[in-house]
């Protein structure tokens, strides 16, 4: 009897393993509606991290929601900080536990430059850019398209995984499954604002998240090629911003010019010296410390589309920076120049030469970067051009002792963090996602984008894999954010079948 109980009980599994899809087609179909109005009603909560009192509003709605799919919650608080909403979701004879990551913050939003205010969701026929035109919600599913879009602050980065989350509960509860892991759930409030109270709050809740096995990211778009994607890292982060000076004070350009030091062109030159034609970083080792690919990640490459021809045309850029593919390049540190400032331009500039010239530069690390080192790295290269390095504005007598000086501020940042592929429980995600996803599913061992990744794969020594659901155009960031529509349908399946996986 026991060995005829097992083999029913694996048939079972692979059934239902085979059929996820169908289940999952068959709840959206009978609940669309309610999910769409869920989903805008989430949005339309302002949820800007420095605004405490709708972040706690966002805060106090899915905890509502969580509780009523059985979730046991609780709010993780730090005075003056946005909250982390904390659930669990025990799983009798569960013998490992999968967190689910999600961040509930979203960019701050300034309402004129949006087509309509970012907190008020509306509803598209399709893609602004392709001349969709903004349509009533949908009253029944067969309303729904999959090219519809909705726009609003957050649509996709990153309320979406929420709805889709808290779906997936309701297809397992309403069918009667049982989940097949405990489940955590980790909703962070800041994320959008640097995540800067996240170490803390994993330091004093370690008894909630050590018994994690892994971890799982709810963030991000899908590949460009509208094909799924598992992402194993992230890029780290860090920067600086570099000031260069001329006169003490702004000079006639009629009366100077040709005589004063102009700190736009210093500036431009010190720029144009740490990158060659071809858009490649040549200050001396740079690249030294990046980690290789593993054979396994080094096959999933290869696998992946090349896209840089339709990114051209989409972005209109005629030569992209360095030799390699797109996807190759994501995997090389990267050095960025973010803005630029000195004087005035357009009905504004003056017939002057300032007296500074300032630059942001955004640096995205790889697997093997030290922040900081890389931030010495850039240093060393401004001082063989010939620059005396301050960290506060020069006073006269500085001035007057060096020929060149730039004053360099260093940001903060973390460094990039990715996940074998050859685990055994990452191998067990990539099988469960492929029935969702087919074989067509991407490997990516980086993503180009950033998230504090590190603290849970170094810190917490634990595993780590991105769930990108959104759209690749989706706006992140932008105004006119929007979601795609097939999209947070294919978020659903996949939170319900990796909350049913095997083993």
């Amino acid at each position: 009897m026991r060995i005829i109980f097992a083999l029913f009980s694996l048939l079972s599994f692979t059934v239902f393993s085979q059929d996820i899809n169908q289940l999952a087609e068959k709840h959206i179909q009978e609940n669309s509606i309610q999910i769409l109005q869920d989903f805008k009603t989430l949005l339309s909560i302002p949820n800007v991290a420095f605004d405490l009192p709708n972040i706690n509003k966002n805060a106090d709605h899915i905890i509502a929601e969580l509780n009523k799919r059985g979730v046991e919650t609780k709010l993780l608080r730090m005075v003056g900080t946005p909250p982390i909403i904390y659930g669990y979701y025990p799983v009798k004879g569960a013998k490992r536990t999968l967190a689910f990551y999600v961040h509930y913050d979203g960019q701050p939003a300034d309402k004129t430059n949006w087509t309509h205010d970012p907190w008020e969701p509306t509803y598209y026929s399709k893609a602004m850019s392709q001349g969709g035109e903004p349509i009533d919600f949908p009253t029944n599913h067969s309303q729904i398209a999959e090219e519809h879009r909705i726009y609003a602050r957050s649509a996709g980065d990153d309320k979406a995984p929420v709805i889709t989350i808290l779906t997936a509960l309701d297809l397992i509860q309403a069918n009667k499954m049982k989940a097949t892991s405990n489940l955590v759930f980790f909703f962070e409030g800041q994320e959008e604002a640097g995540s800067r109270q996240l170490q803390q709050y994993l330091n004093d809740n370690r008894a909630l998240v050590d018994e994690i096995d892994l971890w799982l990211f709810c963030d991000g778009p899908v590949h460009q090629s509208r094909k799924p994607q598992l992402v194993f890292g992230v890029r780290g982060v860090t920067g600086m911003e570099i000031t260069t000076y001329g006169p003490n004070r702004p000079l006639h350009s009629g009366h100077y010019g040709n005589w004063a030091p102009v700190p736009g062109q210093l500036l431009s030159e010190l720029i144009a010296s740490m990158k060659d034609d071809e858009g490649n970083v040549i200050i001396e080792g740079y690249y030294d410390d990046v980690e290789p690919l593993s054979d396994l990640e080094k096959r999933a490459m290869s696998s992946i589309p090349l896209i840089d021809e339709g990114l051209k045309k989409e972005l209109a850029i005629n030569d992209p920076e360095g030799t390699e593919s797109y996807n190759e390049r994501l995997l090389l540190p990267s050095l960025t120049i973010k803005g630029l400032s000195s004087g005035n331009t357009g009905k504004l500039a003056r017939n002057v030469v300032p007296a500074t010239a300032t630059g942001s530069i955004g640096m995205r690390l790889v697997k093997g970067c030290d922040p900081e080192k890389q931030k010495d790295l850039v240093e060393a290269h401004i001082r063989k051009q010939g620059f005396h390095i301050v960290r506060e504005d020069p006073d006269q007598e500085t001035r007057m002792k060096y020929p060149k000086i730039a004053k360099v501020t260093r940001e903060s940042g973390y460094p990039a963090a990715r996940t074998s592929m050859d685990l055994p429980i990452t191998q067990d995600v990539i099988a469960r996602t492929k029935d969702i996803a087919g074989e067509e599913l991407i490997l990516l061992p980086t993503l180009g984008g950033s998230l504090p990744l590190y603290l849970f794969t170094d810190e917490l020594k634990k595993p780590a894999i991105i769930l990108p659901i959104a759209n690749h155009d989706n706006n992140q960031h932008a105004a006119d954010e929007n979601l795609r529509i097939e999209n947070l349908w294919y978020g659903i399946k996949l939170m319900s079948a990796l909350m049913t996986m095997d083993k």
